[in-house]
């Protein structure tokens, strides 16, 4: 079945007209998303084991002893690249909205149909952000528990007594997560509507990117509170040795495509 979009490319310098949103988006959004989820869990559960898999492979390709610092870094960095992976997941609320044809073959539909340039050229500013964190992490971490020497990564127990007993320890985990604190704020700011908004639109990149940051700039509180979260729930799915994220990623990907219907006049 050929895939259904909207053909012309909108301007670089197009403004969409945007909403207020408050917590009551915020609450149909995520009732959407479960709803999405319900009607999809039977041939798209094993969808959300596609991202853990690739988070746990990141943290084996680091599991020498001393890579142990960057192990966080990487985790909590790959939240950066998680819009990407929901794409599909945007096609298929999509669909289902309009009431076309959603099933399991058609959540690739955003990598091989017209908005997948602006997808990937999106793709690569949040793989960028990704790249720029582990590069302020690793800067971070030598101008402080580095300086300790080698023995304060010789095995776990000393990386964690390193961290939490020492002065270099407290001063990597406040400035690593003010400065982790800003990448989150900038990744939401760029990722939260403009990714299923190249789904959604025939836009480029630069025009979806421009309206999601005028998004947050005009719902900053809403916006955090989403982003708040977004954390939570991936952080609550990790727990069980990252099994709940098959739910989460998910509901999350469908509940994000709802608070963009919501928040951009389409």
């Amino acid at each position: 079945m050929a895939i259904v979009h909207p053909t012309p490319m909108a301007s670089g310098r197009e403004d969409h007209e945007i909403r207020d949103l408050d917590l009551t988006d915020i609450g149909i959004a995520l009732k959407q998303g479960w709803e999405d989820f319900q009607a999809k869990r039977g041939d798209l559960l094993f969808v959300g084991f596609i991202y853990p898999i690739v988070v746990l492979l990141a943290i084996l390709s680091v599991g020498r002893v001393s890579t142990l610092p960057f192990i966080f870094p990487l985790v909590a960095g790959s939240v950066m690249l998680g819009p990407l992976f929901a794409s599909g997941f945007y096609e298929l609320a999509r669909r289902r909205e309009a009431g076309l044809d959603m099933r399991w073959r058609h959540f690739l539909d955003v990598v091989r149909g017209p908005s997948a340039p602006a997808l990937f050229d999106l793709a690569s500013v949040t793989g960028a952000l990704f790249l720029i964190w582990i590069g302020a992490a690793w800067f971070i971490y030598h101008a402080t528990v580095g300086q300790l020497g080698p023995d304060a990564v010789s095995s776990v127990g000393a990386f964690l007594n390193s961290v939490f007993t020492t002065s270099e320890g407290w001063r990597m985990i406040l400035i690593g997560n003010l400065v982790g604190l800003f990448f989150a704020i900038a990744t939401l700011a760029v990722s939260a509507v403009s990714f299923p908004m190249v789904v959604d639109k025939p836009v480029n990149w630069g025009v979806a990117l421009r309206t999601s940051v005028r998004v947050a700039r005009r719902n900053p509180v809403t916006m955090a509170i989403w982003g708040l979260i977004v954390v939570a729930l991936l952080v609550l799915g990790a727990l069980p040795a990252l099994v709940g994220l098959t739910v989460a990623l998910p509901v999350l990907g469908y509940a994000t495509w709802h608070l963009y219907t919501r928040a951009v006049v389409r």
